[in-house]
């Protein structure tokens, strides 16, 4: 008979462990904010000509954009987010 002993439930969060998932998020926004611009750089969401849509087709293009780009960065992204993190925890060191 093998006696486990249970596992605490998780504390409060150190204010450390709040300002390193504070910095990574906002890393993670701004990754995805670059991947948007990236995306439309290459003519996502574009009208390719008068049959591909309508002027709404352009205006949301850009949720679009962003949409896409929040789902490549949750997927694991281009690494940008790991080095925009660990550049503002150096910065916060300081």
């Amino acid at each position: 008979m093998t006696d486990f002993l249970p596992i605490p439930p998780p504390g409060p969060k150190t204010t450390t462990q709040l300002r390193d998932s504070t910095a990574m998020a906002t890393a993670r926004k701004l990754e995805a904010s670059f991947l948007a611009e990236m995306l439309k750089s290459t003519g996502l969401g574009e009208q390719r000509n008068s049959f591909s849509g309508s002027a709404g087709e352009d205006q949301f293009a850009s949720f679009h954009r962003q949409a896409i780009a929040d789902r490549m960065v949750e997927s694991g992204g281009i690494g940008l987010a790991e080095m925009f993190c660990k550049s503002m925890m150096e910065t916060s060191d300081d």
